[in-house]
Order: C-alpha cells, then structure tokens, then sequence
C-alpha cells in the first residue's frame, strides 16, 4: 500500500469517527431534551405540558381580580399563568418538575419585565407546602384532583381560593375557597 492510499484510509477513518461522534452527540442531545417531556407520563399522576390557553388566562385573572397574597402555579408549564398574574402585581410562584420548562419560564419572566414578581421552582407539587397562598391555581387530569383537594384542604389557608379544571371538564372547577374544597373533587 502506498503512502497516499495509507493517508487517505486514515483520513477516511477520522471522518467517519467524527460523524459518529456527532451523531451520538445529537443523540444524547435530543435524549437529554425528551426525557423531561416523558418522564410526566411513568408517574403515578400523568400529567402532561399543556399550554394554557388566552382563555384560561383571561379567566384565571377574572378569578385573581381584587385578590391580595400569593398565587401559586402547580405544573406552571411554560410560565403564561404566573407571568400573567405577575403582571397584574401579584407575587406568583410556579412549581414545575421539568426543568426545561422552569428555564425557559424564568427567562419569559426577565423578558416581561417581572422577574422580581414571578419565581419559578422545580419542584414536585405533592411536597409544596400551600399554607402561604392566597390563591392556588391548578389545571390537572381527574383522577389527580381528589388526592390534591384533600392536600390543599389540609395545608391552605381558610381563605385561599382554589381555581382548578380538567381538561376533560365541560366547565371550569374553580374557582372555590378552602372552606368549601369539597366542590373541587366531586365535579
């Protein structure tokens, strides 16, 4: 074998270890960007990102209309609600397991301007502690919502107010207070 041919076949083989590399890069990539988005599903509670709607904004804000104290996001997704309500001048914190999701939600709230109102934390929503919130906000799936209402009835606040739905809801579930949670779980 001559010279050249050696130094090609050499070449050959760093390019294709190269693509293989890349490609394994782009692999573990994708995989590290997926896992948070498909892990929801392997829990005991499915509970998948969906992006609040313009509607349910603009109903979870009727419902915050002359409230004071805090208003918690359980599943926050992608921020829109705590942002939403952060613009209104109220404190707001969204607790999200995805950590891509809580990411992006606090870049959102820098480029809204209320980064110093709305906070976002990863954190599972069955260890959120709901005693400091005025105003607890929920979107989850039906067979969630009668272990959740019984947490809340446990740990809120007497007058903490409650706005929950399913997505599978004709109407909305809330919004309801603590003394009368009980509506929340029985549709």
């Amino acid at each position: 074998m001559s010279e050249t041919e050696d130094a090609f076949l050499r070449r050959r083989r760093k390019f294709g270890l190269g693509v293989a590399c890349a490609l394994g890069g782009v692999g573990l990539g994708l995989t590290l960007v997926a896992v948070p988005f498909v892990l929801p599903a392997l829990r005991r509670y499915c509970l998948p990102y969906v992006p609040a709607t313009p509607e349910h904004i603009e109903y979870v804000l009727l419902q915050l209309k002359g409230r004071t104290g805090k208003v918690v996001d359980l599943g926050s997704g992608d921020g829109r609600l705590v942002i939403a309500a952060a613009k209104q001048g109220h404190q707001a914190v969204g607790f999200e397991l995805n950590p891509w999701l809580v990411l992006y939600s606090r870049w959102r709230a820098f480029r809204s301007g209320v980064h110093r109102l709305a906070k976002f934390r990863r954190r599972d929503l069955w260890k959120v502690n709901f005693s400091e919130y005025e105003n607890i906000i929920f979107f989850g799936v039906d067979q969630m919502m009668e272990p959740l209402a019984e947490k809340i009835a446990r740990e809120a606040l007497p007058t903490a107010r409650v706005i929950a739905w399913t997505p599978t809801a004709k109407i909305p579930m809330g919004p309801t207070t603590n003394s009368n949670l009980g509506q929340l779980s029985s549709k």
